[in-house]
């Protein structure tokens, strides 16, 4: 069974309305950490809203986003290793 350790997210990256939200999460094995890439927009009435749906000109925007996650991820985990976890 997996939980969320944390009722927020870790961290979130930005790039423009392209967000990557780290989040902790505990498992059988363990803490381990997982990311949802969106995008935020504004519908008619001026409320935000994020989608998981991306143009063919954010795709390689996201593919960067996804890779600072990755790295940002692994500073976690090696944090995590030596004991200095958040």
């Amino acid at each position: 069974m997996t939980q969320k350790t944390n009722s927020k997210p870790l961290e979130t990256i930005r790039d423009g309305a392209l967000k990557a939200t780290i989040w902790k999460n505990q498992g059988e094995k363990g803490p381990f950490y997982s990311v949802r890439i969106t995008r935020t927009y504004t519908d008619d009435q001026g409320n935000y809203h994020d989608s998981d749906s991306f143009s063919g000109s954010e795709i390689l925007r996201v593919a960067r986003l996804a890779g600072k996650a990755y790295d940002e991820t692994a500073v976690l985990r090696s944090q995590e290793n030596e004991g200095g976890a958040q």
